[in-house]
């Protein structure tokens, strides 16, 4: 075999690299300051790795509505639990971005310009897939884009705890009519009456009793990310307001403590 066939064999053969499209990936960091700013750098790859995580999020809770909705716990069960383990490496990134001080950070805050985490579409699609219903979350998307598409259609399908409602009507758990067919556009409101039913559910179905546990980890996951992420941006721009306009720590600070699954907290106060 000549030296040719030697360089089509390994220019065809799959590597680590053509894989996981590295080169492609490694030229996606584009510091935009003049030098460039040293810490830009770490401020790229850590946001983008963020919209990575949501993307696999997002994958990953597609997954586990399919397998609720068809009663299936144990699955159900491994995929919840690998939400809430990517949660907590969400978390763990803030950790990274605090290594940063502010004058670091101001020292390329400017060429942001309108830039802002508040314009991930991505964390906008979870939020609705999680079941926040709020039409201004796409005011910032090209009506035309494929984004905006997919935040108003995840507006207008099931959410995960409406996904939840099926696998406990699937397991034999009542669940009033007024929710099993309620406007799925709308936001849900917690009901005293799914509140009794899960307290059942905990006390007569073990198997139910593991996944609304494992619900309340992804939503205890995502408050603690939103509380780290407010602390992080008030130890690095204070109460300054955020880049693109937004007020900053002060709106994150009003996302705290605004639970997922209200039903699933209330219920502790039946037992």
């Amino acid at each position: 075999m000549n030296s040719a066939d030697n360089s089509k064999k390994f220019e065809s053969a799959v590597t680590y690299s053509s894989y996981l499209n590295v080169d492609a990936l490694l030229d996606l960091q584009k510091p935009r300051s003049d030098g460039p700013e040293h810490d830009e750098m770490l401020f790229i790859v850590v946001h983008q790795t963020y919209e990575l995580w949501f993307k696999c999020v997002l994958h990953e809770l597609a997954r586990a509505q399919t397998l609720l909705e068809n009663g299936n716990s144990f699955d159900s069960l491994s995929v919840l639990g690998r939400v809430r383990t990517i949660f907590k490496v969400l978390v763990s990134q803030v950790d990274i971005l605090e290594t940063m001080t502010p004058l670091q950070f101001n020292s390329f805050r400017d060429r942001l310009e309108a830039a802002s985490g508040f314009q991930s579409a991505q964390f906008r699609e979870l939020e609705a897939v999680l079941g926040r219903r709020d039409d201004s979350m796409a005011d910032h998307l090209d009506p035309n884009s494929p984004a905006r598409k997919r935040l108003t259609d995840a507006m207008n399908r099931p959410s995960l705890w409406d996904s939840v409602i099926s696998y406990l009507v699937k397991h034999g758990h009542k669940i009033p009519t007024e929710v099993t067919k309620r406007n799925i556009a709308e936001s849900y409101v917690a009901n005293d009456a799914v509140q009794e039913s899960l307290a059942n559910a905990y006390r007569q179905d073990p198997q139910a009793a593991m996944l609304l546990e494992r619900l309340i980890d992804i939503d205890e996951g995502l408050q603690e990310w939103r509380y780290r992420h407010v602390k992080m941006v008030e130890r690095t721009i204070g109460m300054k307001h955020g880049t693109g306009g937004s007020s900053g720590a002060a709106y994150l600070a009003s996302t705290l403590f605004k639970p997922i699954f209200p039903d699933l907290w209330a219920v502790r106060s039946r037992f």
